[in-house]
């Protein structure tokens, strides 16, 4: 990517250098030397002078040696032949290029250079160097004291004013007002972030819907003034640099009907591991663009070139679930990486958002990026820890309800399914529908099908009606058509400082076999339960959260491996995969320009041993048919295989920069301990301590704990 941006400047430099009139002669300057060719009539010439003879004795060269053949001479041809031209290191003539209406005249331009005399070439920093140069020969032929005579005379003559166009000047800028804060742009996604206006959000007998995320700005607006916190958190700087550094876009523009912001953004980490040798470091630029035309239309757009060496068990687990053709990991939540240096991984990204609100009721979004939908730290229905994809979203508001289709673009990486280089593409249509029974109760029904490509069957048009149910969709077409998967989310606001929330998935469900309670595999489901405590024993924006994920093996998996509920080798649901139960606590503070988090979880997995003695599935990796190698059928249960208990804690401190680009300077440690009941060779026990500090624009969320 630098090779190219490197060529492009190149390009662009020549484009420009080409451009500049020198003289006003015929002749113009490619390169720009230090000292131009000299001819033998100019030797003791200096600077502009020397410039001048140049052009002179090439001008008159070409006139008293370039013969118009006799017909175009009888017929009294004008036009003009246009000859690129280098002079070499060795004060050679060389024609690069020709444009002529007639061979025949191309054909005597080259002659006629191919017989120039040899020169002094130019010279840059004192060394020989070549040049280049374009002519314009007119014909009938001028020498150069013609051309200077004509330059003369035209000088000379007396013309008419022409009355200046204004379009340009007209254009009426306005003093920058934060439009963004009251757009339908999306709020970039970051758990820290969204803390600080969650409770605001959640006041009993709000009429919002705060499991379908991102936000847009319109709808935060509404129950939290982030142009007003953004105004208090400003600043006093006196000169531009500072007003940048510390508070605004680095370029703003508003106009008529419309606003433009430039940013750069930056994640600039230097930490160490205790599991691996070398420092770890994320170095990331990126551009952000983003803007509006009119109350209707916003985009955005990032564009991130990233490098990094993470410590040693999430450079594992990158490695693990790395794609077809030999990349070396796919970062979580990030993409597919390839090698940087011997120890390290380059990993670009871009992310998109055009967003269209025809009215009060709609808006229509098109997107590369990530979802979530829950109110929770983690999501069992749908995440944001895989990496981004291509979206279509529709956003339908009415009444108390708020009803979301969400249709996908996924692709499968596994050397299984890739063909000449190509990976798998395979589909997904989520709806969730929030409704807010009473000014207390929220309630959500969530549905998803993922399906695949297979002949040729492209974007099923079955998938695409956006009231229809899919599982009955699915046995109308056939039973392994697609991967059905529904959910119950709700949320109850004990108080406008206590809210419980809850999650219900089930992938496949038998009524028959939770009655026999023998614990059937066939009964895929996952559950969350928990609670958020806003502005906590009376300290004023201080939230803490409490979580509990439950999802039972084999869950999000699919006899077609293919249509399993996973992108790029992650899963779309809970970072995990299945089998498991976890617990997480989290704390959150902040002050002005000061923030502060904190995050325990508490785990356990069942993984599956992948060794000759036993090669089970045992419901823990959603890359693998469930109906192949079970160990059992019922006395199912969560933990099962391998089983891993893990603890993380994650603390993290800083100070935000600049708001408006939630640039922070920040500091973070990592503690993680797994312990499997057997160790493997892609399994064993691992004690990390990982310290960072940094910079970061927060954007997105981070997820290191695997």
């Amino acid at each position: 990517m630098n090779k190219i941006f490197f060529a492009s400047i190149l390009l662009l430099f020549s484009t420009v250098t080409f451009s500049q009139e020198k003289n006003n002669t015929a002749i113009q300057p490619g390169f720009t030397s230090e000292q131009f060719p000299v001819f033998s009539n100019c030797e003791n010439l200096q600077a502009k002078n020397l410039e001048n003879c140049f052009y002179k004795e090439v001008q008159d060269f070409v006139y008293h040696n370039f013969q118009i053949p006799d017909n175009l001479k009888q017929a009294d041809y004008k036009g003009e032949v246009k000859v690129l031209f280098e002079v070499d290191v060795n004060g050679e003539f060389k024609v690069i290029y020709v444009n002529a209406a007639n061979d025949a005249l191309a054909e005597e331009a080259k002659r006629v250079f191919g017989n120039f005399p040899k020169i002094k070439p130019s010279t840059y920093n004192g060394k020989p160097t070549y040049s280049k140069y374009t002519i314009s020969i007119e014909l009938p032929l001028k020498s150069a004291e013609q051309i200077a005579a004509e330059a003369l005379a035209a000088s000379l003559i007396e013309k008419p004013l022409e009355k200046p166009m204004t379009e340009l000047d007209s254009l009426v800028y306005k003093k920058y007002t934060n439009l963004e804060f009251e757009s339908h742009l999306n709020i970039p996604f970051s758990h820290s972030y969204y803390a600080q206006f969650d409770g605001a959000m959640n006041q009993v007998g709000s009429n919002n819907h705060t499991a379908s995320k991102p936000y847009t700005y319109a709808e935060v607006s509404k129950y939290y003034n982030l142009k007003a916190v953004n105004e208090s958190l400003q600043k006093k700087t006196s000169g531009w640099l500072g007003r940048k550094f510390w508070n605004e876009n680095m370029v703003q523009i508003e106009g008529e009907d419309y606003w433009l912001t430039l940013n750069p953004i930056f994640d600039l980490q230097m930490g160490k591991a205790s599991d691996i040798d070398a420092s770890t470091y994320v170095n990331t630029r990126a551009l952000n663009f983003r803007g509006g035309i009119g109350k209707q239309i916003n985009f955005t757009t990032t564009i991130f070139e990233s490098q990094g060496r993470f410590a040693g068990y999430f450079n594992d687990y990158a490695e693990s679930i790395k794609p077809s053709g030999g990349n070396p990991a796919i970062i979580p939540g990030m993409g597919i990486a390839k090698q940087f240096k011997t120890d390290s991984y380059d990993f670009p990204l871009a992310e998109a958002n055009i967003t269209f609100a025809p009215s009060k009721a709609f808006d229509l979004q098109l997107g590369y990026g990530r979802n979530f939908i829950g109110d929770g730290y983690r999501s069992l229905l749908e995440s944001d820890g895989a990496s981004p994809y291509p979206y279509f979203k529709i956003n339908t508001t009415f009444w108390k309800i708020k009803y979301t289709n969400t249709y996908m673009w996924l692709k499968d990486v596994r050397p299984d399914v890739t063909v000449e280089r190509t990976y798998a593409t395979k589909f997904m249509a989520n709806h969730y529908l929030s409704w807010n029974v009473s000014n207390k109760l929220n309630l959500g029904f969530f549905e998803s099908v993922v399906w695949s490509n297979q002949n040729n069957r492209g974007f099923d048009v079955n998938f695409v009606n956006p009231i229809i149910f899919y599982r009955s969709v699915e046995f109308a077409s056939s039973s392994r058509s697609g991967n059905a998967l529904l959910g119950i989310s709700s949320k109850y606001k004990w108080n406008n400082n206590v809210n419980l929330y809850a999650q219900l998935l089930i992938d496949e469900f038998s009524f028959g076999d939770i009655k026999a309670g023998d614990n059937s595999w066939k009964n895929k489901y996952g559950y969350q339960l928990g609670a958020k405590y806003f502005n906590a024993f009376n300290v004023k924006d201080l939230l803490l959260q409490l979580e509990y994920n439950h999802v039972r093996p084999y869950v999000y998996s699919h006899s077609a491996v293919i249509t399993n509920y996973a992108h790029n080798n992650q899963s779309l649901g809970h970072q995990w995969g299945g089998n498991f139960k976890e617990l997480v606590t989290i704390a959150r503070y902040h002050k002005g320009r000061y923030f502060a988090d904190a995050k325990l979880t508490v785990g356990t997995r069942g993984l599956d041993f992948d060794t000759t003695e036993d090669s089970f599935n045992y419901g823990g990796n959603i890359y693998k048919d469930y109906d192949e190698k079970r160990p059992r059928d019922t006395g199912v249960k969560v933990g099962q295989g391998n089983k891993a208990n893990i603890f993380i804690a994650d603390v993290q401190a800083g100070y935000l920069i600049n708001p408006a680009t939630n640039l922070k300077l920040f500091g973070s440690f990592i503690y993680r301990n797994f312990d499997p009941m057997q160790q493997t060779a892609t399994t064993f026990k691992q004690n990390t301590t990982w310290f960072n500090l940094g910079f970061r624009s927060d954007i997105f969320n981070w997820y290191f704990d695997y």
